[in-house]
C-alpha cells in the first residue's frame, strides 16, 4: 500500500510540475512575442533574422568582414558600443572577428546547442539579442579568443 501511495504522489507531482511548467512556457511565449514585435518594428528584416531568430549571414558576403576602416561597431538594436576596429582581425572565416569586446559588461555568453554541436553564443547583455559566437582559436598573442560576429547585428561608426 505504501508503494502505491508513493507512486500516486510521484505521479501527482510530475503532473502538477508539468502543468506549472506549461503555464510558464505560455507566459514566456507571450512575453517573447511582445519583445519580438518590438524588435520587428525597430530592426531591418536582416537584423531581425540575425538578432531575434539567431540567424547567420553568408561568409564573405556581409558588410563588415573585410572592413579595415578605423571606428567602432555598435549594436544594431541599441547603439551600444560593442567592438573596436583596433581589436578586429582577419580570421579567414568571412565574418568580422574581434579579439575582445570593448566592455565585457555589454555582452553575455551562453551555451548554444543548436545544429547538433555545442558552441558559445554571444548576446547583447541588455537585450539578450544574438550577436554571434566566440571561439578559442583567435590570435594567441592577443588573448586567444575569436569573437565571430554577424555584420547584421552591428553598425559601423567611422572615426
Amino acid at each position: 500500500m505504501k508503494k502505491l501511495v508513493n507512486v500516486f504522489l510521484f505521479s501527482a507531482l510530475v503532473l502538477f510540475g508539468c502543468e506549472q511548467m506549461n503555464g510558464q512556457q505560455s507566459n514566456n511565449t507571450k512575453a517573447t512575442k511582445v519583445q519580438a514585435d518590438k524588435w520587428k518594428n525597430k530592426l531591418t528584416p536582416n537584423e531581425y533574422d540575425i538578432m531575434v531568430n539567431k540567424g547567420t549571414e553568408p561568409p564573405f558576403k556581409n558588410a563588415y568582414w573585410n572592413n579595415h576602416e578605423k571606428g567602432v561597431y555598435v549594436s544594431a538594436a541599441t547603439g551600444e558600443i560593442l567592438f573596436n576596429s583596433a581589436d578586429k582581425f582577419d580570421s579567414g572565416t568571412g565574418w568580422p572577428s574581434f579579439v575582445r569586446p570593448v566592455d565585457t559588461s555589454k555582452i553575455a555568453v551562453v551555451t548554444d546547442n543548436s545544429y547538433g554541436m555545442e558552441r558559445t553564443e554571444v548576446v547583447e547583455k541588455s537585450t539578450g539579442l544574438h550577436l554571434g559566437h566566440v571561439f578559442d582559436d583567435g590570435p594567441a598573442d592577443r588573448g586567444g579568443k575569436r569573437y565571430c560576429m554577424n555584420s547584421g547585428a552591428l553598425k559601423f561608426i567611422k572615426q
